[in-house]
């Protein structure tokens, strides 16, 4: 959706350089890839090496940041938080489309669902008893909502998402295709030769503007609720087990495996393929690093990194003195070699 440069500048707090204030701009890129008619951003000064190539007519920076290279005619969009700006402008220039709301003929709708003002409900989507939809939420086609379900105000579920039984989801929730919400942990009791399932007779509760990933899975409570606390982001492929305590704020990324029982404090970060043991505590606002494996509680406002987990500069030390063998090695062999002549 095009935007005039002094509209785009209103929208996004940013005060323009120049008088050029009726530019149209037509799409937001990033500073290698822009165009002319697009904006661009500049939010960090290891980045401004591509300023003076770039081919956008215009572009957010901070104060902070030095302009000098910039490309005559393009117009410097001053402001105080660079990316938050922009962010703003790519969803000015790029809106979600907007769906037709209505209710699909296709859709199998039990009786006693309640379903709320202005929502949108898909081809080959089935929402089972005793279920409620709140205003303004879409479900997209091949959804499968359970029994009992409360689904909030203004929440998006994108196509195959299946949400079991007696799940509990809040206002602004979006959760992206092929994720499983409310499925049976994964819980066996090894007796006479045999496993014997564990029966999960909880449930899980998801709280405001939550996001979930493509082909996350999360896993009801054995007893009680698996629980994920407001504005927390799950990225796809994760794993999420039984009774987990995600916190507020709480971000998780790809491919991360957090077994059941956990706690994660609030702000914690567990970077991508991390993985987690069961009845673990994750403090709030801690670091865990990428593939990093952790079986005993973190502390909260740490990093840690390795397998298994440790702080970070204690690991990166260690990985440094390993690196270092291949050389000792070889000189001990010299020093073994030397030792042996003179025992010679």
């Amino acid at each position: 959706m095009t935007q005039t440069l002094q509209a785009l500048a209103q929208l996004c707090d940013a005060e323009i350089q120049g008088d050029n204030t009726s530019l149209n701009i037509n799409a937001a890129a990033d500073i290698m890839t822009a165009t002319e008619n697009e904006v661009t951003v500049l939010s960090s000064p290891k980045y401004a090496k591509y300023l003076k190539d770039t081919k956008a007519s215009a572009c957010f920076i901070s104060s902070n940041i030095s302009s000098d290279q910039a490309p005559e005619g393009l117009v410097m969009l001053l402001c105080a938080d660079p990316e938050i700006s922009f962010l703003k402008a790519v969803s000015a220039l790029h809106p979600t489309p907007k769906l037709i709301r209505s209710v699909s003929k296709q859709a199998a709708i039990a009786d006693s669902v309640t379903l709320g003002k202005n929502i949108n409900i898909g081809a080959f989507s089935t929402i089972d008893e005793q279920t409620i939809i709140g205003d303004e939420t879409e479900v997209l086609a091949s959804v499968n909502i359970g029994r009992n379900v409360s689904i909030g105000k203004n929440c998006r579920i994108y196509p195959n998402v299946v949400i079991y039984d007696n799940t509990h989801i809040g206002d602004n929730v979006t959760i992206h295709s092929g994720a499983i919400i409310a499925a049976d942990g994964f819980g066996y009791k090894y007796r006479n030769n045999e496993h014997v399932k564990v029966p999960h007779v909880g449930n899980v509760v998801i709280a405001d503007n939550v996001e979930i990933g493509a082909n996350t899975c999360i896993d009801r409570g054995a007893l009680g609720s698996t629980t994920i606390g407001a504005g927390s982001k799950i990225d796809n492929l994760v794993q999420l087990g039984h009774n987990n305590k995600v916190g507020r704020n709480v971000i998780i990324c790809g491919q991360s495996g957090i077994s059941g029982s956990c706690t994660i404090g609030d702000g914690a970060v567990l970077a991508g393929s991390s993985g987690i043991a069961d009845h673990v505590n994750i403090g709030h606002q801690a670091v865990v690093m990428a593939r990093t494996g952790v079986a005993s509680d973190i502390a909260p406002c740490t990093q840690v990194f390795g397998s298994p987990a440790k702080d970070k500069k204690v690991a990166w030390r260690e990985l440094a003195a390993l690196s270092k063998l291949p050389e000792l090695f070889k000189k001990f062999k010299d020093l073994e070699k030397r030792l042996t002549t003179l025992e010679k």
